[in-house]
Order: C-alpha cells, then sequence, then structure tokens
C-alpha cells in the first residue's frame, strides 16, 4: 500500500532555538558557526519548519556582504528523509524573493563539484555556472577532532528580475445580445 502524506511548510527567519533541532544540517562546530553567523545584520539564514509542529526540515544562508550587488545562498541544506520532495526548492525561491526584495539584481551560490543532484537542482531552478574556485572549511571529524575540508565549488549566477506588479485588467460586461424581434 502507498500513501501521501503533505505536510504543509512556513519559511522564516532561522532563530538560535532553532539549531538544537537541526543536527541532520551538520556538526556541532556548524551549528556554533550558525549561531555567531545569525547575529550579522549582513546576511539572513531562513528555515523551512513543518507548519504545525514547527520541526526544521530545511535552512539556507543569504549573505549580502560577499559579492556586491547580489545575494550569496550558501550552507543549503534538508533534512536527508526528506531530500527530493521539494524543500530545497521552497528555501531557494524565498531566498530569492528576500534578495528580490532588497533591490539586489543577482542571485549567487556555489555547488560542490562532488555534488551533481543539488548542481542540477540549481540549473533547474534558472542558475547557470559562470567559474569555479577552491573552497574549504573546517569540520568535525567523528571524534570531535577538527580537520580542514578542501574541495572544488561551481560558482553559478542566477538573474533576480524585479517582477512588476500587472494592473488587473478591467472586468467588462460580454456585449449585449442583439435584440431579437
Amino acid at each position: 500500500m502507498r500513501s501521501e502524506i503533505v505536510v504543509p511548510l512556513l519559511i522564516r527567519d532561522l532563530t538560535e532555538a532553532d539549531l538544537l533541532r537541526c543536527g541532520w544540517s551538520g556538526s556541532r562546530l556548524h551549528l556554533d558557526h550558525v549561531a555567531r553567523e545569525l547575529r550579522r545584520d549582513d546576511a539572513e539564514y531562513l528555515v523551512a519548519c513543518a507548519a504545525r509542529s514547527g520541526l526544521p526540515v530545511g535552512k539556507g544562508l543569504i549573505d549580502y556582504r560577499k559579492t556586491a550587488g547580489a545575494g550569496t545562498l550558501g550552507q543549503l541544506a534538508v533534512h536527508p528523509a526528506l531530500q527530493s520532495c521539494g524543500i530545497g526548492t521552497a528555501v531557494v525561491l524565498a531566498a530569492e524573493e528576500r534578495i528580490r526584495a532588497r533591490g539586489l539584481p543577482h542571485a549567487e551560490l556555489s555547488v560542490e563539484v562532488g555534488n551533481p543532484r543539488a548542481r542540477a537542482l540549481y540549473e533547474r531552478l534558472g542558475y547557470v555556472a559562470y567559474g569555479s574556485e577552491p573552497d574549504g572549511w573546517d569540520e568535525e571529524a567523528p571524534d570531535g577532532s577538527i580537520r580542514r575540508y578542501e574541495t572544488t565549488c561551481v560558482l553559478m549566477r542566477k538573474p533576480i528580475t524585479r517582477t512588476p506588479a500587472t494592473p488587473a485588467r478591467p472586468r467588462t460586461a460580454p456585449p449585449a445580445p442583439p435584440p431579437s424581434g
């Protein structure tokens, strides 16, 4: 038997309290870093939550400092049990709305060369590769030690256009039928 369950999502600002339930998104080291970054005024963290329970199931960063004229998306993560359900798409689209609201012309992100599923998602959403660069960050090993993770990331960009409000067309009554007679 197969059944489908629909869980409404709420996307809002991530809070420090949410991090207690985001262990799926990274190590203690990563979550401590996110907690510090929440205090920045040139960045926003979003969280996708199950609307009724408030359980975090996806998250992402918008960094307004990294690239002039763009909001740079980063640290995008979806609970492993819920990947490929549209949550990542919802987080990216919500981030793009925030970037658009600031009047910035582009959204940017980077994706590891070894992550073709994520790259395919970003391409479906309209992001185009324009280069690559080495990247790295500290990560916590299973034994608690800290090591440097080095990788190469593909840089991707998408124009964020302001969607002008289109005025509603006035409704007109259909022409009256000719008099019968």
